[in-house]
C-alpha cells in the first residue's frame, strides 16, 4: 500500500535515486549509457530537485511505501501561459503493474482539476511510455526534436483533454 502526497525536502535523496535508476533503465538503450548517465546526473541531482520544490509553478508528488521508501515520483509544471506539463512520471520498476503509475497521474489531474488539457513530452522509443500515456488518454499531437539534452532523437508531445466540471 502506498500513499501518494507533496514530496518534501526529506524525500529529494530518495527521489533522485529512483530518477537515475529510471533514467538508466529507460533511457540507456535509446540514448546510450553515457549520455542518460550525464543528463540524469544534472537533471536529477539532489540540489536542483530540492530547488524545483520551492517554485511555485512546479508541483511534485512522491508516492510513499509503509516502509516508508519512495515507490514513485511525479511533477507538472504550469508554463506562463496556463498550459500544464506533466514533467516527469517515475516509479520504481518493483511497482510495474500495480496502478501505481496511474495513481501518480491521477493525482496531478486532480491537482490541476479546472484545466483545459495536460500535455507531455516522451522521447521516441520510450513505448512503455507511450503505451501507457495513450491507455490513459494521451494522443500525439506533435513530433519534434527531443529536448532535455538528447540531441539527435526525437520526442512526441502528448496532450490528453480534460473533462469540464
Amino acid at each position: 500500500m502506498t500513499q501518494i502526497r507533496a514530496m518534501t525536502e526529506q524525500d529529494v535523496p530518495a527521489v533522485s535515486r529512483l530518477l537515475g535508476e529510471s533514467w538508466r533503465r529507460t533511457y540507456s538503450p535509446i540514448l546510450g549509457a553515457e549520455t542518460t548517465t550525464r543528463l540524469s546526473d544534472d537533471k536529477h541531482a539532489p540540489e536542483r530537485l530540492a530547488a524545483e520544490l520551492a517554485d511555485d509553478n512546479k508541483m511534485s508528488f512522491v508516492a510513499e511505501r509503509t516502509d516508508g521508501s519512495i515507490a514513485g515520483y511525479a511533477m507538472a509544471k504550469m508554463d506562463a501561459t496556463g498550459d500544464v506539463m506533466l514533467d516527469r512520471l517515475h516509479i520504481d520498476k518493483r511497482e510495474f503493474g500495480t496502478g501505481l503509475a496511474a495513481d501518480m497521474l491521477h493525482a496531478v489531474l486532480a491537482a490541476h482539476a479546472g484545466i483545459p488539457s495536460i500535455a507531455l513530452e516522451v522521447i521516441e522509443g520510450n513505448d512503455r511510455a507511450i503505451a501507457f500515456y495513450r491507455k490513459h488518454g494521451f494522443e500525439v499531437v506533435e513530433r519534434k526534436a527531443a529536448s532535455h539534452g538528447a540531441e539527435g532523437h526525437s520526442s512526441f508531445i502528448m496532450r490528453r483533454i480534460l473533462p469540464r466540471a
